[in-house]
């Protein structure tokens, strides 16, 4: 399916397969089928269902294998497209300068860009007064929460941010 697709943007959550179901999102998943071994709200299921859809086998264990409190990103577009990034402290710095953390070379980088954050299990990113800013799900921010599946750009590169599988659970059974 077209990353275009229209339906995507009507609020209808895609199914396990792929597919977006002709019911209204209000629909319990499992419902139908007996399935009882989903423990989380529709929404959050539907939200990890589109988030895993878009990552490889390798990835989805990469995900998977995250301790508790700590993150991963992984280069969507630009020039080291498919590298991953784990964050495991407190701060996370990100930009040009050979000392960063995530050492990202290219013009289209500040060399101190943005910084990522950790408070307790949650994540956040920083623009630290960048010449080209940084952006968050498209929209240019400072500063902004990040959750499963968002996507930060920092220049021309686009990463996808990836919470610990182990931090989801108690927000999606709740």
């Amino acid at each position: 399916m077209a990353d275009t697709d229209n339906t995507e943007a009507s609020g209808a959550g895609k199914r396990a397969d792929g597919e977006f179901p002709d019911e209204t999102p209000t629909s319990a998943i499992g419902s139908d089928t007996g399935d009882t071994t989903i423990g989380f709200s529709r929404e959050a299921a539907a939200q990890l269902s589109a988030v895993d859809n878009d990552i490889t086998a390798e990835e989805q264990e990469a995900i998977a294998a995250l301790p508790s409190g700590s993150a991963l990103l992984i280069v969507r577009r630009g020039p080291n497209a498919g590298a991953r990034f784990l964050l495991d402290t407190d701060v996370t710095t990100v930009g040009r300068h050979p000392d960063a953390d995530i050492f990202l070379d290219d013009v289209t980088v500040s060399r101190r860009h943005a910084e990522f954050l950790r408070h307790a299990t949650a994540f956040e990113v920083r623009d630290l007064s960048s010449l080209n800013g940084t952006y968050f799900d498209g929209v240019r921010i400072e500063t902004a929460l990040l959750s499963d599946g968002a996507e930060v750009q920092i220049g021309k590169f686009r990463l996808t941010f990836y919470a610990s599988r182990r931090d989801l659970a108690p927000l999606a059974s709740g």
